[in-house]
């Protein structure tokens, strides 16, 4: 296939430029091919690197994760146990995760069941906002984003 410029391959892989030139930064890229006039030229593998890279984060998986899927992938003949683990590794923090907004989720709708209108200066909500003390739950506090 032709070598294609970094915008023909941010459409090609569905990740914006700016993103693709983030990866080539922290080494998550191979280094690309560049033209006469100093233009990165990429082939079909970065179409592919880029796919899996997106498709690890839409799963969750933190970059040192991706980088450590990436290096193993060189050697497809070895054992996957490696890469079972990584993935063991982040079910386990989905599951957490899925547990810690459960509780929010209880908090909230707590939250707003309780709320009976009127002015913001008897809002439930608000109070429950200013003084977390008044929360059931506090798992809620923990929630970490992915």
């Amino acid at each position: 296939m032709k070598p294609m410029t970094i915008g023909r391959l941010s459409k090609a892989a569905g990740v914006k430029v700016t993103t693709i030139r983030y990866y080539e930064s922290i080494d998550l890229m191979g280094e690309p091919d560049r033209s006469d006039s100093g233009q990165r030229l990429y082939g079909d593998d970065a179409v592919q690197r880029l796919s899996f890279i997106r498709h690890g984060r839409e799963l969750g998986f933190p970059m040192d994760a991706i980088r450590e899927l990436i290096t193993l992938q060189s050697d497809p003949g070895e054992d996957c146990s490696v890469v079972e683990a990584i993935a063991e590794d982040q079910l386990q923090n989905v599951r957490t995760r899925l547990k810690q907004l459960r509780a929010l989720e209880r908090e909230l709708k707590r939250m707003v069941t309780g709320c009976d209108g009127g002015k913001i200066e008897t809002c439930q909500i608000m109070a429950a906002l200013n003084d977390h003390g008044t929360c059931l739950n506090k798992a809620h506090d923990r929630v970490q984003p992915m």
